[in-house]
């Protein structure tokens, strides 16, 4: 109860100090944030839960992903770090340092098989138009440079869960109370049956059936 007065407290210190209302503040660990969705996109169609609980130290940002109210757990076996695991079900985590809607920014993702894809994304238009530059540049060697991950299927209650670690030197952000970022969180859901469509999940509507829509990722602040 302490700790969620105080983190509530610390959210309408930044607001009034900055006229800036977050969509989340994110505390220290082992205190936690959690952003959840319901709803696909662009539709808002109902959508499995998902849960995404976020807190930071001196050096690492911590992520839990909560799938629920899964039914196929999808993936190609095949597949490994950096490979196309968006084309199966994956939970995505897209994550900027700073408060303007980013032209560059991290995408992070993670599939039932625990694989990751770790790439910093060259979108300059903001909003993928066609046509303009769109690149990814790839974290080669994502366990060496800190990154940690740890998936746990619960097929009894349809549900998966990815615990990740991601280093915070990535983003020049060590240390980071105080500072402003800009996220948002996905999920895809598909199976044998419906493959290669997908269900689009999302935290924060993107407006199309896109996820590189920068302007529309909601604003944390860490306290």
């Amino acid at each position: 109860m302490r700790t969620f007065f105080t983190l509530a407290a610390l959210c309408l210190a930044f607001a009034s100090a900055t006229s800036t209302k977050p969509d989340l503040c994110v505390p220290r660990c082992p205190a936690i944030a959690t952003a959840k969705f319901t709803t696909q996109i662009p539709s808002g169609s109902p959508c499995p839960q998902t849960t995404v609980d976020l807190c930071y130290t001196n050096t690492a940002l911590k992520l839990v992903f909560t799938a629920s109210g899964e039914t196929n757990f999808y993936f190609d076996p095949a597949q490994t770090t950096n490979g196309d695991i968006w084309e199966y079900e994956v939970m995505e985590a897209f994550i900027y340092k700073g408060s303007n809607d980013p032209q560059t920014y991290f995408e992070y993702e993670v599939n039932p098989n625990n694989v990751t894809y770790n790439a910093f994304v060259y979108n300059p238009s903001r909003v993928r138009t066609a046509g303009a530059p769109f690149d990814h540049a790839f974290i080669s060697d994502p366990f060496g440079d800190g990154f940690a991950v740890n998936t746990v299927l619960n097929k009894p209650n349809s549900k998966w869960t990815s615990t990740s670690t991601i280093p915070l030197a990535l983003f020049n952000a060590e240390n980071p109370r105080g500072t402003t970022w800009r996220m948002n969180f996905f999920r895809t859901i598909t199976g044998p049956s419906t493959f290669p469509n997908q269900q689009l999940c999302g935290w924060k509507n993107t407006g199309l059936a896109s996820f590189h829509i920068t302007p529309a990722f909601g604003t944390l602040q860490f306290v």
